[in-house]
């Protein structure tokens, strides 16, 4: 199961999002100057490759075990935490106020995918914590963030979020945890959670866990959910971390894919109540579990661009050395890439891979924008940018995902289909990417309903002159690009005056389009910059970036028409449905 860290494109993808002079001093990226960019990804990815990717398919094989309430991971796993936590890799993108490094979102973005790449069930631990940094520093009291936040940036201890309870899935509304305030100011906490990610383990001494919970006369719906912390263990009279709060895991799940990665029921309250502190406001904690799950899902787009470019990375390698079959024109037995229908997988592959990197790298740059840049409306830009491209990164990066992972399948043939190639450990792993962390399907709505339908419109009008702007530049597949382009802007003008039924049938098809449109347009700016720049994988960018816009986004005028003339059809059939 080889992988090597893509260091060169990752570090294009950088230089790509972060615009030219930006990652010079002075610039916004000025921390990224004399090649820190560089240096800490290469360190990245030989951490990765030589210690998380041994272990992938332990923890595939071996899994993570239960029993009595104690969770053990995978021979070799504590060790590598250990050495991760030593390297200080938990403490990239966290404020230097606590113990962090404070380097941009879009570094932390390369270090993101390299991790994933190598070991996702490993690095689904760590990504969780840097969401609860990002809710604490954003909201916690300072007496929660110097006991706790210290810790968790560190990788000393680790953290998770507790949203999902059996019945209510991805309808918070329904949620039964109840919290009950305590005369010392704490809360009591008591409920069950379920698909907690390293909700118990044996990685770290404590454990902090974010949970969402309803007090006790809080309104009804979303708008009665606060949020709080529970760790496992409480100090005791000494100060050191050794009571252990009234809360457990009540098993793991057996799952598809991840299984290095312990899935937990979590029980709280099973006698007095987990002790529990506020984070923020009471019934105010939707907002504050936003901050996590936003950085969280940025995170599981980078995991589908990880998982993508392994996938082909792996049919590449395969495909160059397994013969097969003559190809036009050939007089000895080929390698299966010379055949055309393979070549187009494999450039399928690579270029939809490219494309997901760009939207994710494009969005972590507009949150290091919000953050940093020091024109408040230049930074409110930013973080409509943000907002809008969030739900695209996530959702279409994760389709991607396991689209490239079956393809990876098909290349391999038969032996694609035995475990011991590896690529249908990826193709299992990858597909809880376009559940967890809010679905995909819901993504599309969240992108209809409250950034298009929903907002003033300027953030999209924006994202699509820049790609009208680039589509006029191109140095090839001008139609290709305009087309795809102009499908967006149609499908953008339409869906604010539809029917609410009518937008949601056609969410999830508008979606892909706006990846399609941004996802071409990136590739073929990345073009233009590799050419300016005489960068030594210019042919290849600008190929990758011919397929895409030629093969690929040229469906966008097809989902347009879906977007708007579908939803009568998509609503107006459930009798097909059997109903």
């Amino acid at each position: 199961m080889t992988y090597r860290a893509p260091l060169d494109d990752i570090l294009f993808a950088i230089r790509l999002a972060a615009g030219e002079g930006a990652i010079e001093p002075g610039g916004i990226y000025g921390d990224l100057a004399d090649g820190v960019a560089g240096q800490t990804l290469t360190e990245a990815g030989k951490f990765a490759e030589e210690v998380l990717l041994p272990l992938d398919k332990i923890g595939d094989r071996v899994g993570a075990t239960y029993a009595n309430g104690a969770v053990t991971t995978a021979p070799g796993w504590r060790e590598a935490y250990a050495q991760w936590k030593e390297g200080g890799w938990n403490a990239i993108a966290a404020a230097q106020e606590y113990g962090g490094l404070d380097l941009p979102a879009l570094l932390n973005a390369g270090c993101t995918e390299i991790w994933n790449a190598a070991n996702m069930a490993f690095a689904v631990c760590p990504l969780l914590g840097h969401g609860a940094i990002e809710a604490m520093e954003a909201h916690a009291s300072d007496a929660l963030k110097e006991t706790y936040l210290r810790k968790i940036v560190s990788g000393e201890w680790t953290a998770t979020m507790n949203l999902t309870e059996p019945g209510a899935g991805s309808d918070l509304g329904l949620m039964r945890t109840r919290a009950e305030r305590a005369d010392d100011g704490s809360y009591r906490l008591f409920g069950q959670k379920i698909f907690i990610t390293y909700g118990e383990h044996d990685l770290a001494p404590n454990i902090v866990h974010l949970v969402l919970a309803r007090l006790s006369g809080a309104p009804e719906g979303t708008r009665g959910i606060s949020l709080f912390l529970a760790p496992k263990y409480l100090p005791d009279e000494t100060g050191a971390f050794t009571r252990r709060n009234d809360l457990r895991c009540g098993g793991i799940e057996h799952k598809l894919g991840i299984h290095g990665s312990p899935t937990c029921t979590m029980i709280y309250g099973d006698e007095n109540g987990a002790v529990a502190f506020l984070i923020g406001e009471e019934n105010k904690g939707l907002a504050c579990m936003f901050t996590m799950m936003n950085n969280a899902r940025l995170a599981v787009g980078l995991q589908g661009v990880a998982l993508a470019e392994r996938a082909t990375q792996m049919a590449l390698g395969y495909a160059r050395e397994r013969k097969q079959g003559r190809a036009p024109g050939a007089r000895e037995t080929s390698a299966i890439i010379e055949h055309p229908d393979v070549a187009r997988m494999l450039l399928t592959m690579a270029s939809l891979t490219a494309a997901a990197r760009a939207i994710c790298y494009e969005t972590a740059a507009a949150i290091d924008c919000a953050r940093h840049e020091g024109d408040p409306a230049y930074a409110a830009a930013a973080q409509e940018r943000a907002s809008l491209l969030t739900p695209v990164a996530k959702a279409f990066s994760t389709d991607i995902a396991n689209e490239t992972t079956s393809l990876a399948i098909q290349v391999f043939g038969g032996m694609g289909y035995i475990e011991e190639t590896g690529v249908a450990q990826l193709m299992r792993d990858a597909r809880i990417c376009a559940i967890y962390e809010g679905t995909n399907g819901i993504q599309a709505i969240d992108l209809v309903t409250r950034k298009i339908r929903g907002g003033d419109g300027a953030a999209l009008a924006r994202e699509i002159e820049d790609m009208r702007a680039i589509a006029r530049d191109a140095d090839f597949s001008h139609e290709a690009l305009r087309e795809s382009v102009e499908a967006l802007a149609q499908a953008s003008e339409f869906l604010p005056k539809a029917e609410l039924a009518g937008a949601l049938a056609g969410a999830t098809p508008y979606l892909r389009l706006f990846a399609l449109a941004r996802g071409a347009t990136l590739l073929v700016k990345g073009a233009k910059l590799a050419q300016r720049e005489a960068d030594a994988n210019a042919a290849r960018y600008a190929a990758l970036a011919r397929f895409f816009a030629e093969n690929i986004a040229v469906a966008a005028p097809g989902l347009a028409k879906t977007v708007i003339e579908g939803g009568a059809s998509a609503n107006e059939s459930h009798a097909a449905l059997g109903e």
